[in-house]
């Protein structure tokens, strides 16, 4: 029986996409897990793009399919990746989730399992306001929500400055957006993929 895990992303710098492949990484430990990588369409026109440097760093994730929010009804689980914009998730991501009303009126997503991850650039620039707010939108789907439990202990981690709660992954990219996300955060996000996954596969089998 094989589980289905979709990790769905925007990014713009890419340091999402480095936060996502790692949580795909995680998920795919899993056995009998078949994991997919997608990214929500962009909304940016491509002249402002380029003026922000935007747009090379979309090149080095530009083969990732672009999903379709029909897509996510295949999945046993979901775990999406946000950067922060003012301590919520960014309009790409929300203009993507506002388009799953049919899903909804379906029940479509309902029992199936979310969860989220982050990037903010700066320490406490609502990282975790993003993940909790993002929850609401998945308790409306009705899906079972996953975290980071403490079991995972890098996330309590004072040797360094590092993102990673018990609501998700994150990572701190830095005013400049020169910060990439470091071991101790992408081993946050493998352990948040694989803890999702074998949640996921748990719950398939006894529903089967």
């Amino acid at each position: 029986m094989t589980t289905k895990v979709q990790v769905v992303f925007y990014s713009s710098g890419g340091h999402v996409y480095q936060m996502a492949e790692a949580v795909a990484a995680g998920a795919r430990e899993v056995e009998d897990t078949e994991v997919t990588l997608l990214q929500v369409p962009e909304l940016v026109p491509e002249e402002v793009l380029e003026k922000s440097g935007a747009k090379a760093s979309r090149q080095k994730f530009s083969s990732v399919p672009v999903a379709k929010p029909e897509q996510l009804a295949e999945a046993d689980a979901i775990i999406f990746g946000t950067p922060t914009r003012f301590g919520n998730m960014c309009s790409q991501m929300r203009n993507f989730l506002d388009q799953t009303g049919k899903l909804w009126m379906k029940g479509a997503l309902v029992g199936k399992i979310g969860s989220v991850f982050t990037s903010s650039s700066t320490q406490h620039g609502g990282q975790e306001s993003t993940i909790l707010s993002f929850h609401t939108t998945l308790l409306h789907h009705g899906m079972a929500i996953v975290g980071v439990p403490y079991s995972e202990q890098r996330q309590m981690t004072m040797a360094e400055i590092s993102g990673g709660s018990p609501y998700g992954a994150s990572t701190i990219s830095g005013g400049d957006n020169s910060r990439d996300p470091s071991e101790n955060e992408l081993a946050i996000a493998r352990f948040q993929g694989r803890h999702v996954a074998e949640i996921a596969k748990k719950l398939k089998a006894a529903t089967a």
